[in-house]
């Protein structure tokens, strides 16, 4: 029969070191600036949705809404999230080829470049349009 041993340990368990785990290589801190943008985009989603509710709520309301729209801090808060919106796009079309199925044309794979140059391509159309429509609406 084996005699046991009661044997205490002195050492310290290691603890892996969390804080700012990210800040040491470059792909991590692009990621995590593509997720802070993310923040911007809910952020910008709950203004609109606030628009909306306003705006169900009768003219007084929205009128309220929009008057809150054109105070200072507002529109500061409008160009950072502007800023943050322009980086999330760009992120999200320089992560768009390796997220989809491989795109296959006339026998040929469709280049990642192809790919981020025809989502740019659509998203300036888009701003264009909506800015077209805004001024269209104003005049």
């Amino acid at each position: 029969m084996k005699s046991q041993i009661d044997v205490k340990t002195v050492r310290r368990p290691y603890v892996r070191p969390m804080a700012g785990w990210w800040k040491g290589n470059a792909f991590f801190v692009r990621y995590m600036v593509r997720e802070a943008t993310a923040v911007a985009v809910w952020v910008y989603a709950l203004i609109l949705t606030v628009g909306v509710l306003r705006l169900g709520q009768g003219e007084a309301a929205w009128n309220g809404w929009l008057q809150a729209m054109k105070s200072p801090l507002s529109l500061s808060l409008h160009v950072v999230l502007l800023i943050s919106m322009v980086v999330h796009t760009y992120s999200w079309f320089e992560i768009m080829p390796k997220t989809m199925a491989p795109m296959v044309i006339n026998g040929e794979r469709v280049s990642a470049a192809r790919i981020q140059r025809t989502g740019w391509s659509v998203a300036a159309v888009a701003f264009l349009v909506t800015l077209l429509l805004a001024v269209w609406s104003q005049a």
